[in-house]
């Protein structure tokens, strides 16, 4: 996992020029968290579309999908995914529990599932590079992997 540093302005705490640099972790590095509705409301007016096993919208359960927390910088990559490869977007999971832990997870906003129809497929096959193991980078750095029944999508 790479970690992401910024680099803070010199502080100066009034000692005789002695200064002190800060690096800390950009807690910012997707964006600002969106509510649910501020992200329903983006992705409906990209025409993307989702949907729950359970027609919910509860993070707290598994069978829900939603986007309460998700990053703004995960929305506007999805939004630009269907920008560019011109397919229908699906999305079947979001920042509920349920999914794997870590720092780039879908609980922390920075992920989505979105349905493997053959237009998405063969635009992430066509111009991203495989990685190997079901994954392929885009040119932003982002990850798509392959998981079968979806495309697990994490936005840095």
């Amino acid at each position: 996992m790479r970690a992401r540093l910024i680099a803070a302005a010199v502080v100066t705490a009034g000692l005789t020029g002695l200064g002190l640099v800060v690096a800390m972790p950009a807690a910012d590095a997707g964006g600002r968290a969106l509510s649910h509705s501020q992200a329903a409301g983006q992705l409906r007016a990209a025409r993307i579309t989702w949907s729950s096993s359970g027609g919910c919208s509860d993070r707290n359960r598994p069978n829900c999908t939603s986007f309460t927390r998700i990053k703004s910088g995960t929305i506007k990559g999805v939004i630009s995914f269907r920008k560019a490869s011109r397919c229908a977007v699906h999305i079947t999971g979001g920042t509920e529990t349920g999914h794997a832990a870590g720092t780039y997870s879908h609980w922390n906003g920075y992920k989505v599932d979105i349905s493997p129809t053959a237009c998405v497929s063969n635009h992430i096959r066509r111009h991203y590079r495989s990685i190997g193991g079901g994954k392929w980078r885009s040119p932003a750095g982002n990850i798509y992997y392959n998981e079968g029944d979806h495309w697990d999508i994490t936005y840095y």
